[in-house]
């Protein structure tokens, strides 16, 4: 099963973004994730359009955008205009789940959809035909540096299970707590894309974390 590291840059280092967005470029992660906060749908504020296109200029990895926003079919376009590959929103940020990923596959991007900690797998099998990936939330949106949840490797094998019984041919990604620690049972438990932030980040040399995430 393929192996992708999507290292959030929530957790870079602002001061020196285009330094951090560089390393990244040079590095084996093949996404680079950009978490959107709007501080509706979650308790916090992160960034929006502006800061795209300098990333989508410093590199040519996958731009995995997470919008963590209310009203997100408002901003789809916007948001594959700016640079976004794949746009994941919130299966609790919208009424019309099925409209909203129409609206991504019409803005010519991959679609996602989000499912936070307490949002039952079930919730998200009847879209997973039409989904190229599931986002699962293994911390609550809103900040980063929160400790891994308990259960959540298990939401991961319940939801590669359902993906397998439809023949859906969704990737399954996991944000929230990912280290070198729990990397390799969620890796087994079924998921493909592993987001990174203060792992990655803090880490005295990322390239190299980066690569141990890959293959622990």
């Amino acid at each position: 099963m393929k192996r992708i590291i999507s290292p959030s840059v929530l957790s870079a280092d602002f001061g020196h973004l285009a330094d951090d967005i560089a390393m990244l470029d040079r590095s084996e992660a093949e996404w680079v994730h950009i978490d959107v906060m709007d501080g509706v749908f979650v308790p916090n504020i992160s960034f929006g359009f502006p800061l795209m296109p300098p990333i989508r200029k410093g590199t040519k990895k996958v731009l995995d955008t997470h919008l963590m926003i209310v009203n997100p079919e408002k901003y789809i376009e916007r948001f594959a205009k700016a640079g976004a590959d794949i746009v994941t929103i919130h299966l609790e940020a919208t009424d019309d789940l099925h409209g909203a990923i129409a609206t991504i596959k019409k803005a010519g991007v991959k679609a996602g959809v989000s499912i936070k900690p307490k949002t039952p797998v079930s919730a998200i099998v009847p879209y997973l035909n039409e989904l190229d990936l599931v986002l699962i939330m293994s911390v609550e949106p809103g900040f980063g540096g929160q400790s891994f949840i308990e259960g959540s490797t298990e939401k991961v094998a319940e939801l590669r299970r359902e993906i397998d019984r439809c023949g859906s041919q969704a990737m399954i990604e996991i944000d929230g707590g990912i280290t070198l620690d729990n990397a390799a049972e969620v890796y087994a438990a079924g998921c493909e894309v592993l987001v990174a932030g203060s792992t990655v980040f803090a880490s005295p040399d990322p390239e190299e974390t980066i690569h141990k995430l890959l293959n622990v």
